[in-house]
This record gives structure tokens, C-alpha cells and sequence, in this order.
């Protein structure tokens, strides 16, 4: 919950990196800012998308303060971010509840950028393949098909703490996600699956080079364009 309207000249300040980059870049700004930071991405010409950080698994309806995937798509967004941790955790959302406002998103052809991920707890109890496999499960319905659709790994225990899992863990992750994937989709899906997770512009280049690592969600580092800036230039 970070951003108010004097953010958005900051944020269109990273749009030369990204113009520099061969790397797609996003921004997930609050609701409020999505249409604005949207508009004046588009006026600038700039290569950078929008998307919201959560979405209504309906289309409308009697659901005050809630905002849908149409009404996302209207304000410019092309993604949304969908099972963040502090989604699934805060909020309490279920898995369940998670594939259907990927079906949402689907419906007005937002990319969903799925998060996953295993809390330290878990981790602990050698449990991590069997709740990232539970959450993929659960989280991914059948009509992501032949769609466009982002996997991300951020373990609970990683995000804003600047612990960072081992080269190791996090392949291990990328290659159970891509596995999971092509087991139940047999190859209709060639989905980025990203890593998150105290990513920062000192991680991001190696993080990028680990097998499997198609790109990164970037949380707390893309609040100052300083460091973001660092983060797309990583990205070569």
C-alpha cells in the first residue's frame, strides 16, 4: 500500500531504462495511480505496461470497494498480480479463490501473474514441493490453455525480510514450477515463471542467471526509481 499522485513523475523517470532494455518491463502502481501513471505512460511512448495488484473474481456486481479485471483493463492495465502472499495470508484468499479471479482476468485479456510460494515455517518442515505443488494446483485453472500467464515464486519468508533462499532453492523451485507445468499442460503453455522476493540492485543481475529464472517481481527495491533503474539495467 505505497504510492500517492506525487510518485508518478518518479515513476515515469525509470521509462529511459526500459527504452535501453530488451527486457519487458511493468509497473503495478496502487488503483488510484493506474489510470494516471497508464496515460502518461502512453503520452510519453513509453514501452513500459501497467497492471493492477489485485483484482474481483467477478465481473460487477454488489461488491463495494472491490474492483474488477474490467475495470482494471478500462484504466489501462494489461497484468494483474493475483496470490500474493499477503493476498493469500492477510486476506485469508483461498486457492480456490485465486483461480477464479485468474478467470477474471482472463475473460478481458489481462495477463495473470500468478504468485506462489511456501511460508519459512514450511520450509522448515521439508513441506515446500508439496504447498508450492498444492498452490499450483489450486491456483491454476484449466482455462489458462493456450493463454498468456506468469508463474511467480516468492517464498513468504524472502519478501522485505532481505533474506534471500540459496541458488539452489530457488532453482529447485523454477524446476518444479516448469516441471508442474508441463506435466498438466503438455506444452500448450510456455509461461515466464519469475522469482520475488528481496530481489534488489545488487541480486538482480546473478538472480537472472540462475536456470529457470525467466524474470523477477520486484517488490520493496521498485519504490525508488534509483534502485529499479539499477534492477532494469541488470536485466540488460
Amino acid at each position: 500500500m505505497h504510492g500517492l499522485a506525487q510518485a508518478v513523475p518518479e515513476a515515469l523517470s525509470i521509462d529511459a531504462a526500459a527504452r535501453k532494455s530488451n527486457a519487458r518491463i511493468a509497473l503495478f502502481p496502487p488503483a488510484t495511480l493506474l489510470d494516471r501513471l497508464s496515460q502518461a505512460l502512453i503520452e510519453a511512448g513509453s514501452p513500459i505496461i501497467t497492471g493492477g495488484q489485485d483484482c474481483h473474481c467477478e465481473a460487477d456486481g454488489a461488491f463495494t470497494g472491490d474492483i474488477s479485471a474490467e475495470m482494471l483493463k478500462d484504466a489501462g492495465a494489461g497484468m494483474v498480480i493475483l496470490g500474493h502472499s499477503e493476498r493469500r495470508h492477510g486476506h485469508h484468499e483461498p486457492c480456490a479463490l485465486v483461480a477464479k479471479k485468474v478467470i477474471g482476468a482472463l475473460r478481458v485479456g489481462l495477463e495473470p501473474v500468478i504468485c506462489i510460494g511456501e511460508t519459512l515455517e514450511e520450509r522448515l518442515a521439508g513441506e515446500t514441493h508439496a504447498v508450492l505443488n498444492r498452490q499450483l494446483g489450486a491456483s491454476l485453472p484449466e482455462e489458462l490453455t493456450g493463454q498468456v500467464f506468469h508463474v511467480a515464486y516468492e517464498p513468504v519468508w524472502a519478501i522485505g525480510t532481505g533474506h534471500i533462499p540459496t541458488d539452489e532453492q530457488v532453482v529447485d523451485a523454477m524446476v518444479l514450477v516448469k516441471s508442474y507445468l508441463e506435466d498438466r499442460f503438455h506444452g500448450q503453455v510456455t509461461p515466464h515463471v519469475l522469482y520475488g522476493g528481496s530481489v534488489k540492485p545488487d541480486n538482480a543481475a546473478h538472480l537472472l542467471t540462475l536456470d529457470g529464472v525467466g524474470g523477477l517481481l520486484v517488490g520493496g527495491a521498485s519504490l525508488k526509481a534509483v534502485d529499479f533503474n539499477r534492477i532494469i539495467t541488470a536485466a540488460g
